[in-house]
């Protein structure tokens, strides 16, 4: 039957070693760093993605602008494709009214099985160009939540990863002790000289 007992090594006792004593304070300080230390940087992170985030979708709002537009025709070998995890979209010819400008016609991205005739919604920026709309409220927050998450695993990693360097080293300095020790008792207990 095996007894555990708790605390042994901040106890003052003969078996104690200084190895165990930093031993016991590597414990405390990793589980403070994983239960303090990795939240923090997390949340920390998570806050500054916001607000990276949010600056960059004032940006573009700022650059891009949204018309409805009329699909008036593919453009010849248009292939669809996929846009940032959104469904497949394809370049078709389209058309649109500026307000004070007239009717303009350019080639935007629209949804695969939009046929000529409908009205899709589509984001131009100030070249021009056919672009996917600024992203939303809940891509923001995903954005930074995602980030949070990975930094807080990060800096836990990190930690354990530490916590193990550091147990490594009072393994190998225990052992040497344990050796040193071994060395000056086996000639008393094998009655042999060293």
């Amino acid at each position: 039957m095996r007894t555990r007992v708790r605390g042994w090594r901040w106890r003052r006792n003969s078996l104690r070693r200084r190895s165990d004593v930093i031993e016991a304070w590597t414990v405390v300080a990793v589980a403070l760093l994983i239960l303090v230390g990795a939240p923090l940087v997390g949340v920390l992170t998570g806050w500054w993605a916001y607000g990276q985030a949010r600056r960059t979708v004032v940006a573009q709002t700022e650059d891009r602008r949204h018309v409805r537009a009329e699909v008036v025709g593919r453009t010849p070998d248009a292939l669809p494709s996929a846009e940032a995890g959104r469904e497949y979209t394809y370049r078709a010819t389209v058309r649109w009214t500026e307000p004070g400008e007239g009717p303009r016609t350019g080639t935007a991205r629209v949804p695969a099985g939009t046929r000529p005739g409908e009205t899709v919604d589509v984001w131009f920026d100030g070249r021009g160009r056919s672009v996917p709309p600024p992203p939303s409220a809940t891509t923001v927050w995903q954005h930074s939540l995602t980030l949070g998450i990975c930094a807080t695993a990060g800096s836990a990693g990190v930690v354990l990863l530490g916590n193990m360097a550091v147990r490594r080293a009072a393994n190998r300095h225990r052992m040497a002790e344990w050796e040193r020790a071994w060395a000056r008792k086996e000639p008393e207990w094998t009655r042999r000289r060293a």
